[in-house]
């Protein structure tokens, strides 16, 4: 369809050449084509502007700014793949991901926390049963993965000589912190990539955690696109980490926001806490 160039410049909306920034290209085709989705995904989306655009607009100067919904799940996963870092929500705080995979952009998140390299990073994956390609869990009890996630808890496991991690990921160190989230945006896009995805919590190192986008809104340049979910409900204590990389055991590595509830599972299981001696 041809628009004159005197009621395109009225209408901008009408022309396929004009762009918001940060929003995809509008035109009469690809609404066509996406008809069939704009029931649910389209509410989302319309839900996430009307609640949000008060803030987000007037301070996304960098155009980085999208909502954690699955529509832009594809474009996330296609950001990791050519290497850079995302921020989006977890179940528990905010977190930079990229590709494990790639060490450039592994070495990217600790150059943006200004991290040291001596700290681990742990990954994110979509599904429980995944969690065996990359960590050593034959010796768990059964079940106890499935009771303990998805949720708010970081499984600390040996990699083990077949693991699909690679080496360059956390170097001389035999251990590797697993994830996976009660969250279905970072988990669809663990599954688009792949692949592990390397997850940290996004500020600077040392510094209070991320509950919401505007927390760490001065690393934002350092993104490839900054994923908004909102307000996270669960405080800023992350997730609770536990060492379950010996038989029969369990050590709290870190407390977290689900400690009790991860506890009672272990011993459910009949896991029994490990004693550090002086």
């Amino acid at each position: 369809m041809n628009i004159p160039a005197r009621i395109a410049d009225k209408f901008p909306l009408l022309s396929a050449r004009h762009s918001f920034r940060g929003f995809p290209r509008l035109g009469l085709a690809p609404f066509l084509t996406q008809k069939r989705n704009i029931g649910i995904g389209y509410q989302k989306k319309m839900a996430w502007s009307l609640q949000r655009s008060n803030n987000v607009d007037t301070a996304d100067k960098l155009g980085v700014v999208r909502p954690a919904t699955e529509l832009y799940a594809e474009e996330a996963v296609e950001a990791l793949k050519a290497g850079k870092v995302i921020a989006v929500p977890t179940d528990t705080l905010y977190g930079f991901a990229c590709d494990a995979c790639s060490l450039e952009a592994v070495n990217r998140i600790y150059e943006i926390k200004g991290r040291k390299h001596t700290s681990p990073l742990a990954i994110c994956i979509g599904d429980v049963s995944d969690i065996k390609h990359f960590a050593v869990t034959d010796h768990l009890p059964n079940g106890l993965l499935d009771s303990l996630l998805p949720g708010a808890v970081t499984v600390v496991l040996n990699r083990g000589e077949s693991s699909a991690l690679e080496k360059s990921l956390n170097p001389g160190l035999d251990t590797i912190g697993v994830r996976v989230p009660d969250c279905n945006f970072i988990r669809e896009i663990a599954h688009g990539l792949g692949r592990a995805v390397a997850l940290t919590s996004a500020n600077l190192s040392g510094k209070p955690s991320s509950v919401c986008i505007k927390d760490f809104e001065n690393l934002w340049e350092h993104c490839a696109y900054v994923y908004d979910g909102g307000v996270l409900p669960s405080g800023r204590e992350g997730s609770t980490v536990v060492d379950l990389s010996r038989l029969g055991k369990y050590k709290i590595l870190r407390p977290g926001s689900a400690k009790e509830e991860t506890v009672e599972i272990l011993e459910k299981h009949s896991l029994v806490e490990e004693v550090t001696t002086i």
